[in-house]
Order: structure tokens, then sequence, then C-alpha cells
């Protein structure tokens, strides 16, 4: 394996990491960015992943993009895209740590892609699926193109951020996961106490 310096390594795991929480938000753009930046040479992909910046996989994702970034404005259509698109997030935050980390033994690659980068692009895809979810139980959808505007913009420039600050966009994704596991642990814990409140209320039911 190729010896390089330890900040090389930093470097490339935080534009992984960036990039792959970026897929949860949208899952093509990162993965469209990451194929541009590989086909430009502005970035080296690990062995393997070559394929992702010729002709033919920039131009089938930058379809696969417009077609995910419209659809969200569609209603219906956006909740069907956030069932596809939550396993779907998960291999694109795999593909895009896997890919930015060049220099390391394929086996670690593989398994820091699924952890770190699939767990990643997975819980930031939950969180805005549960946004979502909410968003049309309290607005009746009305709110949904709002939601759809903010995570496009979360999406295209967090990308940017990770392209030109790598580092600066890591840390931004650790506190979001932070923010983001605390918020779906209140939200479990609201969710048992109200069930807990039903059962309650039909055992004193069932008493009388």
């Amino acid at each position: 394996m190729e010896q390089v310096p330890a900040m090389q390594f930093l470097v490339a795991g935080a534009l992984g990491l960036g990039l792959a929480a970026c897929s949860g938000f949208r899952v093509f753009v990162p993965l469209l960015a990451a194929s541009i930046a590989y086909h430009t040479g502005y970035l080296a992909p690990a062995a393997g992943f070559a394929w992702l910046g010729t002709w033919a996989a920039l131009l089938t994702l930058a379809t696969a993009t417009v077609v995910e970034v419209a659809g969200y404005y569609i209603p219906l259509v956006d909740h069907l895209l956030d069932t596809l698109t939550t396993p779907a997030s998960f291999v694109a935050g795999t593909i895009l740590m896997t890919s930015a980390l060049p220099h390391l033994d394929p086996t670690l690659r593989w398994t820091l892609g699924i952890l770190v980068g699939g767990g990643t692009a997975g819980l930031v895809q939950t969180g805005t699926a549960l946004l979502r979810g909410t968003s049309t139980a309290t607005t009746g959808g009305l709110a949904n193109p709002v939601l759809a505007t903010a995570e496009n913009t979360l999406a295209v420039g967090g990308v940017a951020i990770t392209l030109l600050l790598p580092l600066v966009a890591a840390g931004l994704v650790v506190l979001l996961l932070v923010f983001i596991l605390t918020r779906l642990r209140r939200w479990r814990m609201r969710r048992r106490a109200a069930t807990l409140s039903r059962l309650e209320q039909n055992q004193r039911q069932t008493r009388t």
C-alpha cells in the first residue's frame, strides 16, 4: 500500500464523509459532483471506481439528478421517492466514501464506506424522511415544496463546501449527525410516552 501523509488520509476521509452526508439530502447530486470531479481530474478515484468519471456515468447521473430534484416538487411522488431513496442513499454514501479513499486497503476502504459513508447517508435520509412526514401531517403537504427546496440547497451547497473545504464540511456533518440523533431520540421518547398513555387509557376504560 502506498505511503501517504496522515493529512491526505484525513482530507480524503472528510471528502467522502461530506459527499456521503449530501447523498442523504439528494442521492444523485453528490454522485454527479463526484463524477464531474473524477472526469475533470479534480479528484482521483480509488481503484475500481474510474467508471464513475466516464461520460456514460456523467450523463446518466445528470439525468437522474434532474428527475430526482423535480420529483420532490410533485405531491405523492415525493413520498414515493423517500421510500426509494432511503436504501439508495445508503448505497450512494457507501460508494462516495469508498471511492474517496484511494490509498487504503480495499477491505478497509469498503468497511469504512459501508459503516461511515452508508451509515451517515442513511441517517441523514431518515431524518429528512421523518421531517417530510411531519410536514405532510401538519400542513397537508403544503410545506413540502419548501422542504424540498431546502434539501436541494443543502445538497448542492454541501457538495460545494465539501469539494472546496472538506475538513470544514466534515465538522459540519458531525454536528448535523449529533443534531439528528438527538431529535430521533426525542421523537422515540415521545412515541413511547404516547403509546404508554394510550395503554393506560385503554386499561382504565376496560376497568370501568
